[in-house]
């Protein structure tokens, strides 16, 4: 029986020059070749640049810039030596002021063409560190049969392929300068084809780095990531299986890292599988406007949904009279009990519920709410916004880490529950990438 051979794609041959009209949300330039749109890696709008062709799909195509024949003025030196070869940014090459007012206008965007709210007031965006910080992050791991070369970072920009990076500016420079000490590391090794990625966490002090394992590690081996670790001031953890699997090599003082938020007097400890914000300064920032906005006062009950280790639960419950939060893994509401108990808050209380699903049946559920803060995953909180106008909810802090889903959410609270939208800003979480995260405040008028 012949196989059938598939046609490989026809891309067109040589450079074409075109005049970039916008940009996308994924922070790539738009223009337009015979009719069709083109997406175009690192263009900016106003360009004139010379494209060529990557990919072609039926509807759209897809391109990279050859040579910049007219620049904006927005255009930058990107300070990466791997930018455009590494997918984890796509914005280095646009100043940080222009980025930040891309992001706000694609915010503005969101709420126009999706939620059909025009005139949305926007707030002036939160800012803060531009580079090193990123504190939380996954590291892909490869080891290259033909080079005998282990590769640690990111993955190359629309590829599976790990790129071949020496740095990374985005990390806390005391990981991101380290990602070649880790490849020379795991290459020394006798299981270096069995580890495919690295959990890096970082708190306030300390840093864990979690090598997941496939096969077992041999004495030598063991005894390599252990004075890594001690030269390097990392504790080193194994991951054999699931994340209930995690085992520390060595003997530290404590197995949990921490992060504080002093404005409002607050600790927390967290697992470094356990998510968090990846960026600290922003996380402290954020948390100062959504209790500014939220306004909690002695006697409000608050509800904290998608809340995570207690993130906003803890700093809302020193300034109003009870906060519950609700969050779908058993193991984050556990430790956001025990941050509760590390900071003598008894006024908070958390419980494990799947906020997709039906939860009338619960005790919380049947409560009343002044004030509400949401929090949920770029899929949004559609199935829960009923919720609050029958809670007696008269103000929603709403956090999103994706506008589409955000506005969205906004128009149904707006046209069907009757809340106004005061105001919405974005917050400037994961410079130098394309990610936009904001914040909205919706009141009951």
């Amino acid at each position: 029986m012949s196989r059938r051979r598939r046609n490989r794609k026809q891309l067109p041959e040589g450079l074409v020059r075109v005049d970039i009209e916008s940009f996308c949300h994924d922070g790539r330039g738009v223009t337009h070749v015979d009719g069709k749109a083109t997406f175009v890696d690192g263009a900016l709008p106003g360009e004139v640049v010379d494209i060529e062709f990557t990919d072609m799909k039926r509807d759209f195509a897809e391109a990279r810039v050859a040579e910049v024949y007219e620049g904006s003025s927005f255009r930058t030196e990107p300070k990466c030596d791997y930018f455009g070869l590494c997918g984890g940014c796509s914005f280095q090459h646009v100043d940080p002021e222009r980025q930040i007012e891309v992001k706000q206008d694609l915010l503005a965007e969101q709420f126009r063409r999706i939620g059909r709210l025009d005139e949305v007031p926007l707030w002036d965006p939160l800012r803060g560190p531009v580079w090193g910080y990123r504190h939380k992050a996954r590291l892909s791991v490869k080891y290259v049969e033909k080079k005998q070369k282990v590769l640690v970072g990111f993955r190359e920009k629309r590829s599976r392929l790990l790129a071949d990076m020496g740095h990374c500016e985005v990390l806390h420079p005391r990981v991101g300068r380290k990602l070649v000490d880790m490849a020379q590391l795991i290459n020394r090794l006798s299981i270096r084809t069995q580890i495919p990625q690295i959990e890096v966490a970082m708190g306030d002090a300390g840093c864990i780095l979690v090598f997941r394992n496939l096969a077992n590690p041999s004495t030598e081996d063991l005894e390599c990531m252990t004075e890594f670790g001690r030269v390097n001031d990392f504790r080193v953890y194994l991951q054999p299986k699931g994340p209930d699997s995690v085992v520390a090599l060595g003997e530290y003082e404590r197995d949990l890292l921490s992060y504080s938020v002093p404005a409002h007097d607050v600790c927390f400890e967290f697992g470094p599988l356990q998510f968090i914000q990846v960026n600290p300064e922003m996380n402290r920032r954020m948390i100062d406007r959504a209790i500014d906005l939220l306004a909690p006062e002695a006697d409000d009950r608050v509800i904290d949904l998608f809340c995570g280790i207690g993130n906003f639960t803890l700093p809302i419950a020193r300034y109003a009279q009870r906060v519950v939060g609700v969050e779908g893994s058993r193991e984050l509401v556990a430790q956001a009990e025990r941050n509760a108990e590390l900071n003598q808050l008894d006024n908070a209380s958390f419980h494990v519920a799947d906020l997709t699903s039906d939860q009338r049946h619960r005790p919380w559920y049947r409560e009343t709410y002044s004030l509400a803060l949401v929090d949920p995953s770029r899929a949004g909180a559609e199935e829960i916004l009923a919720c609050f106008p029958r809670w007696g909810v008269k103000r929603i802090v709403y956090v999103s880490c994706n506008p589409s889903t955000l506005a969205r959410d906004a128009s149904i609270l707006v046209e069907r529950f009757g809340y106004s939208l005061k105001g919405a800003g974005v917050m400037d979480m994961f410079p130098q990438t394309s990610h936009v995260e904001s914040i909205a405040l919706f009141e009951k008028d």
